[in-house]
């Protein structure tokens, strides 16, 4: 797996992409949403990311995205 789609957990959601890259930054949690993945459903933060994988986040209603690098 080299990339994955995580949106904001616990109901959480995101303005700006700013603001999504604040809570990757301080721990926050999100959920892996990549369809036909074992992975989906599971949560993720900045601490349990598996090295080499590329993030992308689904925030603002799922309307826009940003690459966590």
């Amino acid at each position: 797996m080299t990339s994955l789609t995580v949106v904001p957990a616990y109901g959480r959601d995101y303005a700006t992409a700013k603001a999504v890259r604040e809570a990757w930054d301080a721990g926050k949690d999100f959920r892996i949403s990549n369809m036909f993945s074992p992975d989906d459903g599971r949560y993720v933060n900045k601490d349990d990311r598996p090295a080499g994988v590329a993030i992308m986040v689904r925030f603002h209603k799922l309307t826009k995205t940003v690459n966590i690098k």
